[in-house]
């Protein structure tokens, strides 16, 4: 059976070219390797897809980026948005903008969630729900996780805002996060594990004294909001799925200041919260295998 039966009209470079992956994936695989399903690797056409979705997606980022600030609900923002919180705002503001360019917020009623963006702040780990009674305040740390739709394909990523003045511990924790997501980007190459992935992400948390969450984690991404694999940012170099040209999928790393014990909001459903109330930093890509390493599709 062949590995790349698609509906699709290839080019013949495009044919020639994936019946050489296809016998690549074929040979570790006859090794004991674990190997991508189809589903796992997409064509430059799905590609070329999920590139306009992560246009959208990197320009809403941008805007969050460009408005968010210290009192922005209490001391900056006109009588019309009086009431609102930065969540709030920010909420109306990925809608808004991902909308006008075409797209469709992918967490929007996504098995129920109820907006258009998660905001995750301080010790929440992933997961947070704008809210009208949530206000950023100065030495506040937020995640903001952006994901769009746009004619059927899906891209996602996410990142740190630090309010006001922030304390070094807390500065600290946001660069290392940094510094773990682009440790794992380093360690995704073509031909390579996923393993490799998680240990570099790992080893460099846990060498600054963080820790790592491992009931979430990165995921494949293109056709679907959340596909395979599971993308684990704990793990062992040369273990895991085989890496391949033409895969997509997020790293997302979340590292915790004190204990990578989680528990998720009882009054939700969603919010995931560090368990000893402890600040929490993640940043997120969605990254392709190509050729010869990773490219960040958006961040």
């Amino acid at each position: 059976m062949r590995l790349f039966k698609s509906k699709e009209k290839l080019s013949e470079s495009e044919s020639v070219y994936l019946a050489d992956i296809e016998q690549k994936i074929k040979a570790y695989k006859a090794k004991g390797y674990r190997v991508p399903t189809r589903k796992m690797i997409k064509t430059a056409a799905q590609i070329k897809g999920i590139r306009r979705s992560a246009a959208i997606n990197t320009a809403v980022l941008d805007l969050v980026a460009a408005h968010i600030h210290e009192g922005m609900t209490t001391e900056e923002i006109d009588t019309l948005v009086y009431n609102f919180t930065i969540a709030q705002e920010i909420d109306d503001l990925v809608h808004s903008m991902t909308v006008r360019m075409g797209g469709i917020p992918a967490p929007l009623n996504y098995e129920g969630f109820p907006k258009s963006v998660c905001t995750s702040v301080n010790d929440e780990v992933c997961h947070g729900i704008p809210s009208k009674d949530v206000v950023l305040r100065n030495g506040d740390i937020i995640n903001v996780d952006v994901s769009t739709i746009l004619d059927g394909y899906f891209s996602d990523a996410s990142r740190m805002f630090m309010i006001g003045k922030v304390s070094p511990e807390m500065q600290r924790l946001v660069q290392v996060a940094r510094e773990c997501l682009e440790a794992g980007l380093q360690a995704a190459r073509p031909w390579g594990f996923l393993g490799d992935i998680g240990a570099a992400v790992q080893e460099h948390a846990e060498g600054n004294g963080y820790s790592v969450v491992r009931e979430f984690g990165g995921h494949g991404v293109g056709l679907k909001f959340h596909e395979d694999p599971f993308v684990s940012h704990v793990g062992r170099r040369g273990t895991g799925v085989l890496l391949v040209p033409g895969m997509v999928f997020t790293i997302e790393p979340m590292i915790n200041m004190g204990s990578r014990k989680i528990f998720i909001d009882a009054d939700n459903d969603w919010t995931v919260l560090t368990d000893d109330g402890m600040p929490s930093a993640q940043w997120e890509y969605t990254v392709l295998i190509t050729d010869t390493g990773a490219e960040i599709i958006t961040g």
